[in-house]
């Protein structure tokens, strides 16, 4: 199908009622309706939802957009609906959250032809009567919305968006659009990759934002700087983002005492509240929304004047996206982001009890969001590059850093030394492995590979390990280093650099900034309880052979059996006996009474062939819940009582007794929840949720199992049927 640019021109018009197309538009919109794949990289406010809009409405057939959130898909039907008035059935949204009837009527507009834009979520995607349904409709063109969610490198990773493919395969042929704001180099080819569109035309706008200043501050007394700056820009909209749900409340509400009209937004208020909030951000009620990065995703919103992140985001993907909603309108966008190096800290336990591949991927895109945050650069350029760009300019004149410089100094032979180690070794390594052999810190790892008998060792003892780890990443920039993204980070001398360690010339670098700890004590409600890990390295692997047998024996995952931190403190503490075991991370009488016997037994066979001796008091661990209230809550659940009446009765609000009866079943407790999810939850909800966590769950994260479901279920329906599983098949 082809169709001119002036009466693309003219649809535009008529549909959306712009006069012009933005940067991209037009080429992307004029291959796809040519019957082409397209991948789109568009950051935030450069309009990617009309690359895929207005085809759909020019094309014959329905487009299947795939989108990972609820509320974004209902945001863009209205829209939709109110570009094309009288026609409701235009566009539809399909996920859980409609009712029997509702479904029916988006089955009899698809049938019919009425629906040009459905948009659904990857997880319905994959239902078997969706499937059925896309069969009999006339595809016009399969548009993937986020898409860097398919890659596990990209800072929202969906695993049903690796699925897609498969499922178009399954349904029928059609041109496939891939559309994401925030993608690097690595996610880029991911995405194409996995929809299997490498041939597919790529179009790729500017990262660069010129309306944006980019700004981070020490974290020392967040709040009252928070404070002091939304006063000093009266009448402003701006979002502040937390990490955690408990910070987002007590936030909202202190700006709220300060005369500062705020509310806040999070997945664990209702859905209601969290609409009505919304709204009042959009309808300027009020002027700041709080928020967990639940909110923000396909926001039109153009004059969000500031965001500020209190606590630092985990990877610059999320920064760059978060960031991006400021200032959408080509005007002014402030970006304030608090850092301490206490929330990294909290951000690497958050990732304890994962994969290791998945440790190392989050390790590697937290370390980018330190080396950003500590950096005395041009923080545009640090984005741009991150993103695979080029910004030539010395000083923006819109960051922290180039409008106050820090002193520059020559680092030629800093970084001839970098070089020369970099390219002597016989392996490669990460970045502060390099800086701590040339800052002459020995630690085991230096150790393990000898690097302390390394000519190079100490080389360079006058400079601390933060400073060589910054001279590393200036040549990153500077392309005299280049990293290995798929070996985690490991460092490698270029071409570049290598003609620039025959034949130095002037260079001129800076040092990275310093901040002090900061940050506040309280336990971040996103973080796990930790393993304690450094468990006997042999024994170690015998417990997680040990449990892959009996996991496969009980036809269940391997970390239903025990998990990786129950397995590192039985390699700690040696229990030879049931009792013993019960005290070890996560395992409760329950547990232990089902799974127990043959650890024991191979730890004790293992402490006397090798004569451990064992520690001399048996150290007991338990999750300790955030208050008082455990034997209350056991009692009330086992008098069958509603979460609901529980919380009133303690003063708590029933996401906290959640936390509570998450913390108690942690240790090992086991509490029938049957009666209450009975009554509150569909029994085929309940189904489907409890088969993920017995067949596709790679682990008992609630982090893990909220990104896999959420586009399809509420947060509290997979915490409760969470729940019920780690109570009836975990325990």
């Amino acid at each position: 199908m082809n169709i001119d640019s002036s009466r693309l021109h003219a649809k535009l018009k008529a549909f959306f009622g712009y006069d012009s197309f933005k940067g991209d538009q037009l080429p992307v919109i004029q291959h796809l309706v040519g019957g082409g794949d397209a991948f789109v990289l568009m950051p935030t406010g450069g309009g990617k939802s009309l690359c895929y809009q207005l085809p759909a409405l020019v094309m014959d057939g329905t487009a299947v957009v795939i989108s990972p959130l609820i509320a974004l898909m209902k945001n863009q039907v209205d829209a939709i609906r109110g570009f094309v008035s009288g026609e409701e059935g235009i566009a539809h949204f399909l996920n859980s959250s409609l009712s029997r009837t509702q479904i029916a009527e988006v089955q009899e507009d698809l049938r019919s032809g009425v629906t040009k834009l459905l948009y659904v979520a990857p997880e319905s995607l994959t239902k078997e009567e969706n499937i059925a349904l896309l069969k009999e409709t006339h595809i016009a063109f399969y548009a993937v919305d986020e898409a860097h969610c398919i890659s596990e490198w990209g800072h929202d990773f969906r695993p049903e968006y690796r699925k897609i493919r498969s499922i178009i395969d399954q349904i029928q042929s059609a041109p496939v659009i891939a559309l994401t704001a925030t993608a690097t180099p690595k996610v880029q080819s991911d995405i194409l990759k996995n929809l299997r569109i490498q041939d597919a035309a790529i179009f790729k706008s500017s990262f660069n934002r010129p309306n944006l200043y980019y700004e981070v501050r020490d974290k020392v007394e967040p709040e009252k700087d928070i404070i002091r700056f939304i006063r000093q820009n009266p009448g402003k909209s701006g979002i502040v983002y937390c990490l955690s749900r408990r910070k987002v409340e007590e936030l909202a509400q202190l700006l709220s005492i300060n005369g500062i009209r705020a509310l806040p937004y999070h997945a664990g208020l209702d859905a209601k509240t969290r609409a009505e909030n919304q709204d009042k951000f959009l309808m300027e009620e009020i002027d700041v929304i709080v928020a967990t990065i639940a909110f923000g995703m396909g926001i039109d919103k153009p004059d969000v004047r500031f965001v500020i992140h209190y606590d630092i985001p985990k990877s610059i993907e999320g920064y760059y996206q978060e960031t991006g909603r400021a200032g959408r309108d080509g005007q002014e966008g402030i970006c304030i982001t608090y850092y301490s190096y206490k929330d990294i800290q909290k951000l690497e336990k958050f990732m304890q009890g994962k994969p290791v591949a998945e440790q190392e991927i989050g390790r590697q895109l937290l370390g980018e969001t330190v080396a950003y945050a500590e950096s005395s650069q041009c923080r545009r350029r640090l984005l741009l590059n991150y993103f695979g760009e080029q910004y030539t300019e010395e000083n923006c004149g819109a960051c922290d850093n180039c409008v106050h410089p820090k002193p520059r100094f020559d680092g030629r032979e800093e970084m001839c030394l970098v070089i020369e180690l970099v390219d002597t070794l016989k392996e490669h390594f990460k970045i502060e492995h390099l800086a701590n052999i040339l800052a002459g810190v020995s630690n085991a790892m230096i150790k393990s590979y000898q690097h302390d008998r390394l000519e190079l060792f100490g080389a360079g003892k006058d400079h601390s390990v933060r400073f060589w780890a910054a001279v590393i990443h200036q040549g990153l920039i500077l392309h005299l280093l280049e990293k290995d993204i798929e070996r985690y980070g490991e460092i490698a001398a270029t071409d570049e650099g290598l003609e620039f360690y025959l034949h130095p010339s002037e260079l001129m670098l800076v040092e990275d900034r310093t901040f002090s700890e900061g940050g506040d004590d309280d336990d971040d409600d996103l973080a796990p309880t930790p393993g304690q890990g450094g468990g006997d390295p042999v024994l170690l692997p015998m417990l997680k052979d040990l449990r892959r047998e009996v996991a496969h024996r009980q036809k269940v995952q391997p970390w239903v059996v025990f998990s990786d931190p129950s397995l590192e403190d039985m390699a700690i503490l040696y229990p030879i006996t049931l009792e013993e075991l019960r005290n070890c991370q996560g395992v409760g009488e329950g547990k232990a009474r089902k799974f127990g016997a043959p650890f024991v037994d191979l730890i004790a066979r293992y402490v006397e062939e090798n004569e451990i001796i064992r520690p001399d008091d048996f150290v007991v661990k338990s999750v300790a819940p955030k208050s008082g209230n455990k034997v209350y809550i056991i009692q009330s659940v086992d008098r069958k009582m509603d979460l609901e009446d529980i919380a009133s009765a303690k003063g708590l609000d029933k996401d906290e007794v959640l936390t509570e009866i998450e913390a108690i079943v942690a240790t090992g407790t086991r509490l029938d929840l049957n009666y209450y999810i009975r009554e509150h939850l569909d029994e085929e909800v309940v189904e489907e949720i409890f088969d993920w966590f017995r067949n596709d769950a790679q682990s008992d994260s609630l982090q893990e199992a909220l990104a896999a479901l959420s586009g399809d279920y509420e947060e509290e329906e997979i915490r409760l049927v969470r729940l019920k599983f780690l109570c009836e098949v975990a325990s």
